[in-house]
């Protein structure tokens, strides 16, 4: 009997596994020495031990923080994989399983129409049987732009489509295909026929884009706005078709659906993951497909093979049975080459997830995944009767029916006459009301981070997941380019992991119950990311104080324990440095990332924690702001000069600047402090940290002296933040003096 040849192949880099323990087993020995260290402290005589109890205190609970969560950090990379896929040795076209594809907008003006059609065009253009391809838009804004513009893109898809399947496209998102840098005509740019009809797509193109921007540009005289329909309209759904008579041949498309869920300001919508289970229950008794791809509105098929990648995996009998998604990794077209906002996420899709990947899987990542659809089921039993699933999943019995069936390439099929009742009641926000859905069904409720949550909660079920990393990127989005963005995204997303950190669902309470220790650790790494805010505050202020006033908090060089915080140091800095040069980045992209890192820990992770502690208590209700994604002109210039642009909030700006004057300050003292006293000995770890942070953080220094442009940061803010710094180091001078009288 001939052997089936495998879908795909896992690589296991031995030699990257061994360094990555034994590296774990040098550092962890090396805090366990840094422990005993400060452990000694609590012994020695109050008298004689010359350091103050209260600064020891701190900067010995910032170091177990950062030990506490390096642990963590430390199960990504105790078994990471990569993977190899076989597209060529899948079934034949008509044995293949439907798919259903769900395209998320929420806001016109920050995400713009163009973009989000461009997107849904090169999801209509996969390269997967068109009969078996239903694309669904989730239009949370209910603007009738979107829904327009989605009537025009179906009618250009009918040129668009049958050019790309001619010529064999590779890059099938017109935007980007029409662009310089996307262009991939390779071997017929001499053919004539092509040269034609790629002219004539173009001018189609060019006359798809005015009629969009015509129709906006009606809205804005006519008074439409679209921010006061968009949290309160009633469920709209429309199955978009071109009857008018075409010029080109007919072809088959995609099913094409416009969604937009109903929204009423006193009820709750639960953001994203609202979206996403409205769309999963309207398609549900509209197609039923078994595998869903999930898209951000900016997140393009840059290429069309995706869909027959995942199902290398989704189709593989040994892998398919206990497989709930395959994530493909995030990557952008608009990133310059040093990347100075670290918006391409590198850590996570090039060793967090690889590590994950090579436990129980990577965490979902809120776009670029093939999910299957029995996995959001939840845990409720097939056989109970509709009166027990109507308690679990609702009152549709078309959607209870869709749960019975057997979701099979041949019996699904996209019900005609579309059943509008059922889908509006499936749509409309009363619907979820005493039901599971978010809490046991579908994309999980709680928290801004739905795509983390549900991930782990799938993990917890016994679900895996994969992560699919071919050599080229098949999607591509818009990535941040400007530091207010970005910080913003960041208190975001750092809040709503903490959400699911401080739930009932702890990771690491709930999780070693269910799934894998390291798998647990992982995920708890995620979750608790944030609380490096702490660790940095602290070591950002205090032993500079201390520097000052010539309290030592570390030991001489002299003394052996300074080797023991030496090691520490650079294994930190070295580990990270090899991860970075080993997955394509430079050491200028290793010192972006660590100034990234210290900039979001004092900032987004700040503010994420405090927003996560507020909503715990009741104080604060949970908010959602989509990123904006209408490029600046000059905000990119400043971008591609890989300039820093400072025009942020104060919120962000003053924190940053302030601990930068606090650590050159300390430092300038510190080195007279040395220069005059002659303890250097002692002083030199805490000379060395305030100079670290200077150097990394240069750019803001040049943002505060050199820089003229608009980026820059104005001298009077620094005098003003100097002023209070100052204020208040007077204040607290007097009240110790008073205290002391």
């Amino acid at each position: 009997m001939e052997k089936t040849l495998p879908l795909s192949l896992i690589h296991v880099n031995k030699s990257l596994v061994f360094a990555n323990r034994l590296h774990m087993l040098l550092h962890f020995t090396a805090i366990c020495f840094m422990v005993y260290y400060r452990l000694c402290f609590f012994l020695q005589d109050p008298q004689t031990r010359g350091t103050p109890l209260f600064p020891w205190l701190l900067v010995f609970a910032s170091e177990i923080i950062l030990s506490f969560v390096w642990i963590l950090g430390q199960a990504f990379r105790w078994h990471p994989i990569s993977r190899t896929v076989f597209p060529e040795r899948l079934p034949q076209d008509e044995k293949l399983p439907a798919i259903d594809v769900f395209i998320c907008t929420a806001d016109p003006t920050k995400e713009p129409t163009l973009d989000v059609m461009n997107t849904l065009l090169s999801a209509m253009a996969l390269d997967y049987p068109p009969e078996k391809l239903h694309v669904y838009v989730s239009d949370d804004g209910g603007s009738p732009l979107t829904l327009n513009a989605m009537r025009e893109a179906f009618k250009f898809a009918r040129w668009w489509l049958p050019f790309c399947i001619r010529y064999r496209i590779k890059c099938r998102c017109p935007k980007a295909y029409f662009s310089a840098l996307e262009n991939d005509d390779g071997d017929l740019s001499g053919n004539i026929e092509f040269i034609a009809d790629k002219k004539m797509i173009k001018d189609k193109y060019e006359a798809f884009k005015e009629d969009i921007e015509r129709v906006k540009k009606d809205q804005g005289k006519s008074g439409d706005t679209d921010g006061i329909m968009g949290q309160n309209h009633p469920p709209i759904i429309e199955v978009i078709q071109d009857s008018s008579s075409s010029e080109i041949e007919q072809v088959t498309l995609p099913f094409l659906a416009y969604v937009s869920r109903e929204k009423k300001p006193s009820r709750p919508h639960h953001f994203k993951a609202g979206a996403l289970n409205a769309l999963y229950r309207v398609s549900a008794v509209i197609s039923n497909a078994p595998y869903i791809l999930v898209l951000d509105c900016d997140m393009f098929c840059s290429a069309p093979a995706s869909a027959r990648q995942a199902l290398c995996f989704h189709l593989d009998p040994e892998i398919s049975p206990s497989l709930a998604f395959v994530q493909f990794p995030q990557k952008y077209y608009n990133i310059s080459k040093n990347d100075i906002y670290d918006s391409q996420h590198r850590s996570a899709y090039k060793v967090l997830w690889q590590g994950m990947d090579g436990l129980r899987g990577p965490v979902l990542s809120g776009t670029g995944f093939y999910i299957k659809r029995e996995s959001l089921y939840g845990n409720y039993k097939i056989k109970d009767t509709n009166l027990e699933l109507q308690q679990y999943v609702g009152t549709s019995n078309e959607f209870i029916k869709s749960l019975k069936q057997n979701c099979t390439p041949d019996s699904v099929t996209v019900r005609h006459p579309l059943p509008q009742e059922e889908t509006l009641l499936l749509a409309s926000c009363n619907y979820e009301t005493g039901t599971k859905w978010g809490q046991e069904v579908g994309f999980l409720y709680g928290t801004v981070c739905e795509d983390v949550h549900t991930g782990f909660i799938l993990n917890c079920n016994g679900w895996n997941s994969v992560l699919c990393d071919p050599p080229q990127p098949q999607f591509l989005g818009n990535g941040t380019t400007n530091l207010n963005d970005l910080l913003i995204q960041g208190t975001r997303w750092y809040s709503g992991l903490l959400d699911i950190g401080l739930s009932r669902l702890c990771p690491l309470i709930c999780g070693p119950l269910r799934m894998s220790l390291l798998q647990s650790l992982c995920y708890a790494e995620l979750t608790y990311f944030p609380l490096y805010c702490l660790p940095l505050w602290c070591l950002a202020i205090v032993p500079q104080l201390c520097l000052v006033d010539g309290i030592p908090l570390y030991p001489k060089v002299s003394d052996p324990f300074f080797f023991i915080f030496l090691f520490i140091l650079l294994s930190a800095f070295t580990k990270h440095l090899v991860e970075v040069l080993s997955t394509g980045g430079t050491f200028r992209k290793w010192n972006v990332e660590q100034r990234i890192w210290m900039i979001r820990s004092i900032t987004s992770h700040s503010y994420g924690c405090l927003d996560a502690v507020l909503k715990k208590f009741g104080l604060r209700e949970a908010n959602f702001l989509p990123t904006n994604k209408v490029e600046d002109d000059e905000q990119t210039r400043l971008y591609q000069m890989d300039k820093y642009d400072f025009r942020t909030s104060n919120m962000f700006l003053v924190p940053m600047v302030a601990l930068l004057i606090i650590n050159i300050s300390s430092f300038i003292g510190g080195v007279y402090r040395v220069l005059s006293v002659g303890d250097w000995d002692k002083m030199f770890i805490q000379l060395c940290i305030p100079a670290y942070a200077i150097v990394v953080n240069y750019p803001i220094i040049e943002a505060l002296v050199i820089r003229k442009d608009v980026g820059r940061i104005y001298p009077s803010f620094a005098l003003v933040v100097t002023c209070n710094i100052l204020a208040t180091a007077i204040i607290s001078t007097l009240y110790s003096q008073l205290r002391k009288a």
